[in-house]
């Protein structure tokens, strides 16, 4: 039975309101981890501090008022002297207690905020690397990694303003109508409620409107970065074809569609502001209203209206607040929404619950009449067996196409077969860790990739912990010490993006060097010299020789003349095996194999001949 093929994801879903409390629920563990009982306790006393710095607001708006009535005319003048005094230095340190309580809560907590983002980071960069091949193939890096950055940045928010924004001055909202309740009448705390609800209800309607404004530029912006990105790693070939003002045009396009979504959030969120300061304004009036008319009355005094005023406007900043901070958390929950898909994205690949370590002690690779296809109309491989005994050398050759260097895919488990079976010294790599088995094999790649670092970390990347004279051993044995020599820094020299520093033949013998640290049992040459000229090459496959000795190799090539010393040749063409054995009973049979080599060869004395006359 053929493998299943995972669904390609479709546009992004709206974020509904269960999504939103998934995310929410999907954070709160990372506020209170399990395994960690100094964050716990950082927690309890965050919330302490956020507790008592609500209680002192609430008393400051009423040592104002205490102080208003003592000081207003009438009251008796002994009375003008000390008590003012005192209540006015008591409302200066509450209110200097309640900014030391929340400046020490954000201080508390700042700890337990930065190991969440840490970990929801750290989750999601393991969990990218533990997806398949096909679905970075499938992926644009530039839009990737801006929606990890703005996920990561989203969680950020969220768990600060959550627990220290939202829900406190829900608090704060209802602990202020209850007073103006108390103290005055049902109509104070109907008339604040009523300006909370609709400004609440306003913000939230806007907002959920506005949020597809902010999903296009979240999409516009990704797109233009992977524009950048993929035609900044393509400098090069842009360089070739003199194309900087296509790029550029390309990018262009991408940054119109940015500007226009942006400018359309940034008018509509104008609206937003607009209507939030006409509803506060309208709510403020209607209350002081009210409190003016009980002072005509002869019900209040002066310092009651002082009181109301005050709680009114420490009430509504944080109601400011709150409209940012919805607006804030919708965004957030946008942002979140890629990566949460990252996090919901099933490897293709996966190990077995009771898969064991790969034990390759001999290093015998067996395909076992293998079938497997990308795409279910099209079979890459069909019915192939073959087997590299303990320390041979096993080549793969033919066209492009037939499916050579699917083999090696296959070998490390990037893919699993539709059909079949692929052993190591007699384990299915079906049913062994993913990490051990990769562990097991190295590769030379035809296209070695180089991390933006120094010749010595690329080196010691086949080891990490290498000692330096285990890199040089390394590069020594790769006979790369002559090249490394004549570098200033040494094993220190960088090699630049992606090794673009260094020659093809320099890049292909920081691979090798890669591969005889790391110490593999088992050994995958994949087209090594394919894209390098015939010295160079002559160098590299002597290099690769010497590695391969003692160890059990699969070696898939194109050119012949690398293959001549093989002790078994796999002719592979249309993902099937037609011919198979060394390299003169393959010629003696006259079949494709004696072709390719006879047109490989006339191609190379025309080379030769050409190299003759031109010199």
């Amino acid at each position: 039975m053929r493998g299943a093929r995972p669904v390609r994801p479709g546009p992004p879903a709206e974020v509904g309101l269960r999504q939103e409390l998934g995310a929410v629920r999907r954070l709160l563990p990372y506020l209170w981890p399990g395994d960690r009982a100094d964050l716990k306790f950082r927690v309890l006393c965050a919330m302490a501090l956020l507790v008592a710095a609500k209680l002192v607001a609430v008393v400051v708006p009423m040592l104002y008022k205490a102080a208003v009535d003592r000081l207003t005319p009438g009251h008796h003048a002994a009375a003008l002297v000390a008590a003012p005094i005192m209540i006015i230095v008591a409302y200066g340190v509450a209110r200097v207690g309640a900014q030391i309580f929340t400046e020490l809560r954000d201080a508390v907590f700042a700890k337990v905020e930065q190991h969440a983002v840490r970990e929801v980071a750290l989750e999601t960069f393991r969990h990218l690397h533990s997806l398949s091949l096909r679905y970075h193939l499938e992926r644009q890096t530039g839009g990737l990694s801006r929606a990890i950055e703005r996920g990561i940045r989203g969680t950020e928010f969220l768990l600060s303003y959550l627990l220290f924004s939202l829900v406190p001055t829900m608090v704060e909202i209802g602990m202020v109508a209850l007073i103006l309740w108390r103290l005055y009448s049902v109509s104070f705390a109907l008339f604040t409620l009523a300006t909370v609800l609709v400004y609440v209800g306003f913000t939230f309607a806007v907002t959920d409107w506005r949020i597809k404004f902010r999903r296009e530029m979240n999409e516009r912006d990704s797109e233009a970065n992977s524009k950048a990105v993929d035609s900044l790693l393509n400098f090069e070939t842009v360089k070739y074809f003199a194309n900087e003002e296509h790029e550029a045009r390309r990018f262009d396009r991408a940054l119109a569609a940015y500007e226009s979504a942006a400018v359309k959030s940034q008018t509509t969120l104008s609206g937003l502001n607009i209507g939030q300061g006409i509803i506060i304004a309208t709510g403020l009036v209607s209350v002081m209203l009210l409190a003016a008319h009980g002072i005509v009355s002869g019900r209040m005094t002066v310092g009651d209206f002082v009181l109301v005023n005050s709680y009114l406007v420490q009430l509504y900043a944080p109601l400011n607040q709150l409209g940012m901070v919805y607006r804030n958390i919708k965004q957030s929950l946008t942002d979140l929404e890629a990566m949460f898909r990252l996090l919901g994205a099933r490897p293709e690949v996966a190990d077995k619950e009771d898969a064991a370590a790969l034990v390759a002690s001999r290093g015998e690779i067996v395909f076992d009449h293998v079938s497997f296809s990308y795409d279910q109309r099209r079979e890459i491989l069909r019915d192939v067996s073959f087997r590299v005994a303990p320390g041979t050398t096993v080549a793969i050759v033919g066209p492009s196409g037939a499916g050579k260097s699917t083999l090696s895919r296959l070998l490390f488990r990037f893919y699993d077969v539709d059909e079949g079976a692929i052993r190591i010294d007699g384990q299915d790599v079906r049913d062994v860790t993913q990490d051990s088995l990769r562990r097991s094999i190295g590769v030379v790649p035809q296209d070695t990739v180089l991390f933006n670092d120094t010749i010595r970390y690329n080196i010691g990347y086949g080891r990490p912990g290498a000692t330096v004279e285990e890199i040089a051993d390394a590069a020594r044995r790769a006979r790369l010490d002559q090249f490394i020599a004549r570098l200033p820094d040494g094993l220190s020299s960088p090699v630049g993006e992606r090794g673009l520093k260094l020659s093809g033949g320099e890049k292909q013998r920081v691979a090798i060097a890669r591969v005889i640290l790391k110490g593999p049992r088992i050994l995958v040459f994949d087209e090594a010299t394919s894209a390098l000229d015939t010295k160079t090459e002559r160098e590299i496959q002597a290099s690769l020789d010497e590695v391969s000795v003692a160890r059990s190799t699969l070696m898939i090539a194109h050119r012949l003349s690398t293959v001549v010393g093989a002790h078994e040749i796999l002719v592979l063409d249309q993902g099937r095996i037609v011919e198979r054995g060394d390299h003169a009973s393959l010629l003696a049979k006259g079949g494709i194999y004696a072709v390719m080599w006879q047109r490989q060869q006339e191609a190379a004395e025309r080379a030769a001949e050409l190299v003759e006359v031109a010199e």
